[in-house]
């Protein structure tokens, strides 16, 4: 495993690091062997952006053992209200949230204290005047926070943050869909044949927002590198082709300022897999050919599974009724082991009111009622 640094941090972390949403998924003991394989390959660095208990007491237990050995990025104000998760700057939830989790990861401490999901000025203002910002410097300055850093999935406030000399690093939506300028330009001629060493076809302003954090030292790691899986896929993939986790770790640790890239995974195998980068060929690295014989189209609209939909009156797992008709359309008859997945859900997508609450805390514009009936027809309800 190669390690680097991380911005002006100083921490050295693995550049393959572990995004840890869908633990709660699997059972505990098999998420805690999962944390344990991915330490052993030599990742030590995890993002826990989630609020619910069972995804925090399994990473504290995967490394109560080795606690000084890991880099955890705790958010501040993900809280988790009535059993769902809900992004809050009310400090009536945002303390008592930040407290179960450091309770939960143990060791007394958080390495990298995360002021959770600003993609918005309105977000941006509430979040940085008032009892919310102040609460964090007063966890950093106690050190009960040791680096102060922030998520996002839009370069303006991504830019904002860094100018304003708030962090430390950034964790930032990363992929080649989420670059590449609108499926009206002309792909080749955005790549204009320097891809890779100018960043040619990247949107201006991410381009700017990576270029800046390497002149500013802060240092970024890397969210939705797979596009919740999608890129893997043809018949998913916003290209209309599929990557390798291989060219997609190697595409986001080629952006400049980027530390590391916390993949996500369900099973060993599959961080093994993203390992596998540390000893790829550069043709099993080349993400570029790729790129440059697909046609391009536009990422916005497409579900990344995130779960920042969330909370839903009815509560209806979103994210998770997204995945299972994403897979199911792609099938020309649905398997019983994806209807019963299904109808474990409890709340469906027939139980949705089309409230539409949800369509507006999505980053990725995705049109989520329309999808919620789609479902309900697919799964026969």
């Amino acid at each position: 495993m190669n390690y680097r640094k991380l911005g002006k941090s100083g921490l050295m972390v693995s550049e393959v690091g572990f995004g840890g949403e869908w633990l709660e998924r699997h059972p505990e003991a098999d998420s805690i062997a999962l944390i344990k394989h991915a330490h052993e390959m030599g990742i030590n660095i995890i993002d826990c952006w989630m609020p619910d208990p069972k995804s925090r007491s399994i990473i504290g237990r995967a490394i109560a053992d080795c606690r000084d050995q890991w880099f955890v990025q705790g958010h501040i104000g993900s809280t988790w209200q009535n059993g769902q998760y809900v992004r809050s700057r009310d400090m009536a939830f945002v303390k008592p949230a930040f407290e179960d989790l450091l309770e939960r990861i143990g060791g007394g401490y958080i390495d990298l204290g995360m002021i959770h999901y600003i993609d918005t000025e309105a977000d941006w203002q509430a979040s940085m005047n008032g009892p919310f910002i102040e609460y964090v410097h007063e966890l950093h300055e106690k050190g009960i926070i040791r680096h102060i850093g922030m998520s996002t999935h839009n370069p303006r406030m991504a830019i904002r943050a860094v100018e304003a000399g708030l962090v430390e690093m950034i964790l930032f939506s990363i992929n080649p869909a989420f670059d590449m300028h609108p499926a009206s330009e002309d792909l080749m001629e955005l790549l204009d044949g320097h891809f890779d060493e100018q960043l040619s076809g990247i949107d201006p302003e991410r381009a700017a927002l990576y270029r800046l954090c390497e002149e500013r030292d802060v240092g970024i790691t890397v969210m939705k590198g797979f596009f919740g899986g999608a890129l893997f896929d043809p018949k998913r993939s916003p290209f209309g082709v599929s990557f390798t986790p291989a060219q997609l770790i190697h595409y986001a640790l080629t952006r400049p300022g980027v530390a590391s890239i916390l993949c996500g995974y369900d099973t060993p195998d599959q961080v093994d897999a993203a390992v596998a980068y540390e000893t790829a060929t550069p043709d099993e690295r080349d993400y570029a050919s790729v790129i440059a014989g697909a046609p391009l189209h536009s990422y916005m609209g497409q579900c990344t599974y995130c779960g920042h939909c969330k909370p839903c009156p009815m509560e209806i797992d979103i994210a998770m009724v997204n995945k299972l008709y994403d897979l199911a359309v792609q099938q020309s008859e649905v398997p019983q082991s994806l209807r019963q997945h299904y109808r474990d859900l409890g709340p469906t997508a027939a139980d949705c009111v089309g409230c539409q609450s949800c369509e507006s805390r999505c980053p990725f514009g995705v049109k989520i009622a329309e999808r919620m009936v789609k479902a309900a027809e697919l799964f026969g309800e």
